[in-house]
């Protein structure tokens, strides 16, 4: 069942990667925050999941260049739900369900779908909050080109503390300013 709604996302050519990337990614935050054991397992699951519920929104949105109006918006805005709609169905992966409901939630209230703040977003997706906005920064999208890796970390820095919990988001910068190699390099493979 994971391995077929991990490919179903995949098969989209926007999203191609895109799990597994936010899956290496935030599996180094996890790390560096002491997680093991079962609890790492279920971040990798929950980070390849995280936008199942892209499904269930028309291609066409994903692939708009430009801006999309308030409608658009507001449909785009419903995958998180959608995803955990999905999942509620499915007993041996509801425990995805907090990655996949809550990663677009903000530390200041301003995200979606339930304008949760601060601690009341579970860690699980204010982790993936940082490593999904990374790749999406450093990814090429129809309405965007793709931020170099300086300027992504720096976007990160900025949005610490509104967008990204400020720790997270701090382990984040300083793994990818100090890692071996580019961090972002480390999630292609």
């Amino acid at each position: 069942m994971l391995v077929g709604l991990c490919e179903a996302v995949d098969a989209r050519p926007y999203m191609r990667g895109h799990g597994a990337r936010v899956g290496a990614l935030s599996e180094a935050i996890a790390l560096r925050l002491g997680w093991s054991g079962e609890r790492l397992r279920r971040l990798r699951v929950g980070a390849r999941l995280h936008d199942v519920g892209k499904l269930a929104v028309a291609d066409e949105l994903w692939h708009k260049p430009g801006r999309l109006t308030d409608a658009e918006l507001a449909l785009v805005q419903r995958h998180p739900a959608a995803g955990a709609r999905m999942l509620s169905r499915l007993g041996e992966l509801r425990f995805a369900i907090p990655y996949v409901l809550f990663h677009h939630e903000r530390w200041d209230g301003a995200g979606y779908p339930s304008r949760r703040a601060g601690h009341a977003i579970p860690l699980e997706a204010r982790i993936l909050a940082v490593a999904d906005a990374f790749d999406a920064m450093t990814s090429h999208r129809s309405y965007c080109d793709p931020f170099d890796t300086e300027s992504a970390l720096a976007e990160i820095q900025t949005c610490a503390g509104s967008q990204f919990d400020p720790i997270v988001a701090d382990v984040f910068v300083e793994l990818a300013r100090n890692a071996d190699r580019p961090l972002a390099a480390a999630a292609q493979q």
